[in-house]
């Protein structure tokens, strides 16, 4: 990773000019975005939006058409850019926990750390154990994840991600696809995140995760940013007829 040199003073994600089109479809028009270090952005808006594309934009999941992404101050959608050591300063939690199914918890949490920094076995594993006590599942290091259930897998996805040590902390609408009682165990796992300074973009409709927890909150419809502020302003009082009608509905 020596031909990475971070800019210490650029922002974590910034985000300028993207647009993203699938075949015909234009997905996003003309985004300009960025984290600052140590911010807790929430990303907010209706189905179809560009939310997870922006989101999954940004570690090159989805392959921008037009404008420039920088991480840190390197342009990761620089053609000549190490993306795998870029990415590998990136955590991402999806909706869906994409656990190896055959792999214990320690397994889940150890095998990326051994393959991608590697790291001995002993010192991955002594790291596993750090984050799944810090997500309160240490002691389900040797289940398999058919035997826990989605908060619990959801949790071990955030400690495995966690393990390789990110600088910063991407979330693809994290509790949608859990049931409503297991939502508040993983929003309590975030928030420590972010008390603890991490970074973090998070897509979400949890509103009351996004009012008590995000510095800085955007509303999107339509493949663009349509409003941004503090989230008590943006959802408080909202100024654009758009983010109003979204948010009659789902406040």
């Amino acid at each position: 990773m020596s031909e990475i040199t971070l800019d210490k003073n650029a922002p974590a994600i910034d985000v300028q000019q993207l647009h993203k089109y699938f075949g015909e479809n234009q997905v996003l028009k003309g985004i300009d975005f960025h984290v600052d270090r140590g911010q807790v952005v929430c990303v907010i808006g209706p189905s179809g939006s560009g939310k997870s594309t922006l989101l999954r934009c940004v570690n090159l999941l989805e392959q921008p058409t037009e404008g420039k992404i920088f991480v840190e101050g390197i342009e990761i959608t620089d053609p000549d850019v190490n993306v795998d050591a870029l990415r590998s300063r990136i955590g991402m939690v999806f909706q869906q926990f994409n656990l190896f199914p055959h792999l214990t918890v320690l397994d889940n949490l150890t095998i990326s750390q051994v393959k991608v920094k590697k790291r001995n076995k002993g010192e991955a594993v002594e790291i596993a154990r750090k984050n799944l006590e810090k997500v309160g599942l240490a002691h389900r290091e040797d289940a398999y994840p058919a035997h826990l259930s989605g908060g619990q897998q959801q949790r071990i996805a955030i400690a495995r991600a966690l393990s390789m040590e990110p600088d910063m902390m991407l979330f693809d609408e994290p509790t949608s696809a859990l049931d409503p009682e297991l939502v508040g165990d993983v929003l309590q796992v975030m928030k420590d995140l972010a008390t603890e300074g991490m970074t973090m973009m998070v897509v979400t409709h949890e509103m009351g995760f996004a009012r008590e927890v995000g510095d800085n909150l955007v509303f999107m419809d339509g493949g663009v940013i349509v409003e941004e502020g503090l989230p008590t302003e943006v959802l408080g009082n909202p100024q654009h007829e758009r983010t109003q009608l979204f948010l009659s509905k789902v406040l």
